[in-house]
This record gives C-alpha cells, structure tokens and sequence, in this order.
C-alpha cells in the first residue's frame, strides 16, 4: 500500500488556496469543518476525511488523485492499480487518526467517570454522617447511584464508537454487547444517531451520580415517604428521555 505524503500534500492544499485567494478561514465554512482542520492539514499534522476529499478537490480545483498526491499531473494519469493504492493509503491515514482521536475520547471519559464517582462517594459519606439511616441509603441512594455510575461506566469504559454496519441497514432499537441491554423503542440506531446517544447517556447519567445525593436529602426533608420514592425512580429512569430524545433528532 502507498503511503501518503502529509507534507506534501498539505503543502499543495495551501498554495492550491492560496490561487483561490481563499483564506482558511473560508475554505473551511465551505467545506463545513473548522480553521484549525484546515491549518492542520496544511501543516501536514492531519489529512482531510475520505468523505471530503472529493468535495475539497472540486473547489480547490484539481482531482481527487491530484489532491492526494500532492501534485498536479503534467503526465498521463495514473494506472488504476496506483490510483487505488493511494486511495487505499488514505482511508488507511484517516482510520487511524479516528482510532486515535477516540482513544482520548475514551481517557477523556473515564479521568471524568473517576472524579465523578469519588465525588458521589464523598456525598454518601456525607448522608451516613447526617444519621440518615442505613436502609433509607441502601433503599434509595445507593441503588440510584449504583445504576447511573453503573450505566455511565459501561458508556465511559466499553460502549463501542460505532455499531455494526447492519444497524444502518436495518430498523433496529435495541443494542446489546455482552451482558449489557439497552431498548430505546421508537428509536432507529444507526452510526449517525448512536455518537450523540452514548454521548448525552454519559452526561446524563454522570450529572444524576453527582447530583442525586443532595437533591435527596432536600426531598426527604421537605416531602418525606413518596418525596423519596418518586425522586428515585425519576433519577433512576430519566436517562432514557434525553437519549430517545438525541436519538430522534439525528436518526
């Protein structure tokens, strides 16, 4: 397989715009990314996803192959045997940097799930202290905040980025992975919807771990018996309303 010159092809992406008079600026709301992307390419830090690589060439007014090695042909164009092994050579660079990126998604999320955890322990040390007493905490608080670290650590630690390519194919709502089952009814999972599903199910979950142990010391004060009952549920189950709701919205 052929390996891309980054360089190379960063160098040609800026003098190509650089003929358009077009800044980065205005190469990037064309292309719908970010300045910074179009820095880092011309930098040779990053290249362009495969998806755009055949929009990008349109504009700056070459081709896809052109763009890719960094060139203009002033020869007859490549075999086609050449042509696919820089494409491969591209898909190959672009995966990489996803799988890299979502690395430190990953490390992003668990440095969070941590923090949060210890702060949630601290809150319930805080209700022990407070003589709430022991079936109340074992009854209420910590059945919700071992289902919400519980749910959001599967999210932060093993959810997978992207679902198997028959959920774009198919109409599915349900998602398993080992041991884990999740049902969003009315929801088709597809790997446009499923980043921002696991993504609002990790805030979602992570804010009520936080959040929970003093909103139920508020409620069993001010409404003691159903206060508790009915903020629990509501703690324990909300979760499911943002990520339908995500879900619909980029389905």
């Amino acid at each position: 397989m052929k390996e891309l010159d980054k360089e190379k092809m960063g160098l040609f992406i800026a003098q190509l715009r650089r003929e358009k008079e077009a800044t980065q600026k205005e190469l990037a709301d064309r292309l719908y990314v970010s300045d910074k992307a179009v820095s880092k390419w011309e930098r040779g830090l990053s290249v362009p996803d495969i998806s755009l690589l055949l929009p990008l060439a349109e504009i700056l007014g070459v081709t896809t192959t052109e763009l890719l090695r960094g060139e203009r042909f002033t020869k007859p164009q490549l075999e086609v045997e050449q042509v696919e092994e820089l494409v491969a050579g591209a898909i190959h660079l672009t995966q990489g940097e996803q799988r890299k990126k979502e690395k430190k998604r990953r490390l992003l999320w668990k440095g969070i799930w941590i923090l949060c955890a210890i702060v949630a322990a601290v809150q319930v040390g805080f209700l022990w202290a407070f003589a709430i007493p022991a079936e109340a905490l074992e009854t209420y608080v910590l059945l919700v905040e071992g289902l919400t670290l519980g749910f959001s650590g599967f999210f932060c630690f093993f959810a997978k980025e992207h679902l198997p390519n028959y959920y774009d194919n198919n109409a599915i709502s349900a998602y398993s992975d080992g041991i884990f089952r999740m049902n969003l009814p009315g929801v088709r999972l597809t790997n446009q919807n499923w980043p921002h599903i696991i993504n609002v199910g990790r805030c979602w979950l992570l804010a009520v771990s936080v959040v929970f142990p003093g909103l139920y010391l508020l409620v069993r004060r001010a409404f003691p018996g159903n206060g508790e009952l009915a903020i629990s549920l509501f703690a324990s189950l909300s979760f499911f309303i943002p990520m339908i709701w995500v879900g619909k919205r980029y389905e």
